[in-house]
């Protein structure tokens, strides 16, 4: 089998196992699946729930396309006329309590083709990060430890690195640098060197996408039921808002799907159903509104000790 069909089997076998977890601790919506295809090869899955009494509003998402590459994802890979194929599972969660946080994650691999069909390139990506709302330090503790021990046995030097690159990529560069969130991993253009190593990074991806359950149901379990009022629910408003921002401003994934004709609809499934923009609005001096925005910068959170 070759890596890029293990790696399909792989996230649709994740999709299921993701959807099936979200759906228990919700405890009342289910995931409905639309399957779709696209034009110039290829298609996907997207699962989306809401309404739900834990998950406002979410999807998990499969996608498998190939093709001729567009003229502008040419211009950005510095390549003339060649044809591509791309997996990937990405997800976006959207709670409806606001001390219960938000989740992004997704795991890909690329593949890119000479006119006569030659691999001529290859690549992996992914992450997992989490943008809370209101926070505990020990969620933050509980996410990036779920994430390091995860990625431990593939090199100690890999959690720290692909973390600092979290950190980096999920900044709203127009706000000052301000975080989406408090981050968690992410990592790109993971190049195998042969086939050898190519198992090898897929073995990776399965460790990291295995991880998330783990990372993300236990904060759930312990917020979903806090008690919350419009206060509260003004402030995830607030930050979504700011999700929003980045999500059409800076994030590639979101860029490539639009640009090589991918399925808006699913593309978009990443924005939350509610959000709020109010002119310079800043949160009053020691409330935990403030509080949350000074975690909002680099952090151990390991150790929950501020990186200076």
């Amino acid at each position: 089998m070759s890596i890029k069909e293990q790696f399909t089997k792989y996230i649709h076998q994740l999709q299921d196992n993701i959807c099936a977890g979200l759906e228990d601790i919700d405890g009342k919506s289910k995931f409905v699946e639309d399957k779709w295809e696209r034009a110039e090869g290829g298609g996907g899955k997207t699962r989306v729930i809401s309404n739900g009494n834990v998950f406002e509003k979410g999807g998990v998402n499969t996608s498998v396309v190939y093709g001729a590459l567009p003229e502008t994802m040419q211009q950005a890979f510095g390549v003339g006329e060649s044809n591509f194929f791309a997996a990937g599972l990405s997800l976006v969660i959207h709670p409806l309590n606001p001390h219960v946080p938000t989740v992004h994650a997704n795991w890909r691999y690329f593949e890119l083709y000479d006119n006569e069909g030659n691999k001529i390139d290859s690549w992996f990506g992914g992450g997992s990060d989490l943008t809370p709302y209101y926070l505990d330090e020990a969620d933050g503790k509980h996410f990036h430890s779920v994430l390091k021990n995860a990625m431990q046995p593939f090199g100690e030097e890999l959690y720290p690195k692909y973390k600092q690159h979290c950190d980096e990529y999920f900044t709203n560069k127009h706000r000052n640098n301000e975080a989406r969130g408090i981050g968690g991993v992410f990592y790109d253009y993971l190049r195998p060197v042969d086939e050898a190593d190519a198992a090898h990074l897929v073995s990776f991806q399965k460790a990291n996408g295995d991880s998330f359950l783990d990372a993300y149901l236990p904060i759930v379990e312990r917020t979903k039921d806090k008690p919350y009022s419009e206060r509260e629910v003004e402030w995830q408003e607030m930050r979504r808002g700011r999700y929003v921002e980045f999500n059409l401003v800076h994030d590639r994934g979101t860029l490539f799907g639009l640009k090589t004709n991918g399925r808006t609809e699913s593309i978009l499934m990443s924005l939350p159903p509610r959000a709020r923009w109010e002119y310079n609005y800043q949160p009053e001096a020691g409330t935990p509104e403030a509080q949350l925005l000074e975690y909002l910068k680099p952090r151990n959170w390991i150790n929950s000790q501020p990186i200076n």
